[in-house]
């Protein structure tokens, strides 16, 4: 490592060790659930629209896609309204993901955030149309509620896009099939497309919204896609640690494709300081952005340390 990167490195983390995320973050999800409230109001027919609301408006959901969107917007000077309605969409279609992933035929779990699962409240049927209705919102929201003043058409056009790109069967779609069909070599493949797509998605919407550069969207893309899978590996280690023999087992082997099930929790702590460390070089080539750059760094730190808690969020 040069001379350059180490200051950076140090002066990255002298700044995020004094910036409040919790307070950011929080007041962020604040924000976006009231806008979400609004976006996705009960009307005819009733009951579609509430299973909708119950996966969106889900109490303990951290709002991380909407939360990265907006940091990664405001890091190129973007409006914070300019971001909104792209958050929203992203938490649209994020909590679309889960309720499929949740059904049966998928994953087969029946409770998230300690809540049950959609298919569990509405049944299997209303889970697949509210999940399919979601995806379609999430655009619709993008191009009515988007201030026209404030993001031109050309980049509207290639956030809607990233997210379709995302969602599909080059993103999270094959990921969501190799982790149902695949063998155990699939398992890094699984990770960045189940859990790297969104955070990649998150994080280059916002830089798009903001005007960024390709060689920034680049790093955005980068960064994004290695905080994503980096949550979700530090997920499985917590998992892993307080596992009891064969209380969860069936848990054990219904997470086949992480890295802990596949390579054990040693190499899959190895695997997340290396995810680390990516994530913040990428962050590197931001340093012209000063302090705005800051989020960005804090939610590498959280995603690795989760250094706090939500309240109710797990």
């Amino acid at each position: 490592m040069s001379k350059t990167q180490c200051s950076l490195s140090v002066s990255s983390q002298s700044k995020t060790a004094q910036f409040d995320l919790k307070t950011y973050w929080t007041t962020l999800i604040g924000e976006i659930n009231q806008e979400l409230d609004r976006a996705v109001p009960v009307q005819y027919p009733d009951k579609i629209y509430e299973a909708m609301r119950y996966s969106v408006l889900a109490k303990g959901a951290k709002r991380s896609p909407p939360v990265m969107c907006v940091a990664a917007c405001e890091l190129f000077g973007g409006n914070r309204l300019a971001a909104f309605p792209t958050a929203c969409a992203l938490e649209m279609v994020h909590a679309a993901s889960l309720i499929h992933d949740d059904l049966p035929c998928m994953d087969d779990d029946p409770s998230r955030r300690g809540q049950p699962s959609n298919h569990k409240i509405y049944g299997v049927d209303m889970a697949i149309l509210a999940g399919d209705a979601l995806f379609p919102l999430g655009f619709s929201h993008i191009v009515s509620q988007t201030p026209s003043d404030l993001v031109p058409e050309q980049r509207l056009l290639r956030v809607i896009a990233e997210i379709a790109r995302a969602v599909g069967s080059k993103g999270m779609a094959a990921g969501q099939f190799l982790d149902l069909e695949g063998g155990p070599n699939a398992v890094e493949f699984v990770q960045e497309k189940k859990f790297g797509e969104m955070g990649e998605c998150s994080a280059v919407c916002g830089g798009l919204l903001a005007g960024a550069t390709d060689d920034e969207i680049q790093r955005l893309r980068r960064y994004g896609r290695a905080v994503g899978v980096l949550y979700q590996v530090v997920d499985d280690i917590l998992e892993a640690k307080t596992m009891k023999s064969k209380f969860d087992e069936e848990e054990k082997r219904k997470k086949r494709k992480s890295y802990v099930a596949v390579y054990g929790v040693e190499k899959a702590i190895e695997v997340a300081e290396e995810l680390r460390a990516k994530a913040k070089k990428e962050l590197d080539g931001f340093e012209k952005y000063g302090e705005s750059v800051v989020p960005l760094y804090s939610f590498v730190d959280y995603a690795a340390d989760r250094g706090f808690s939500f309240g109710e969020s797990s």
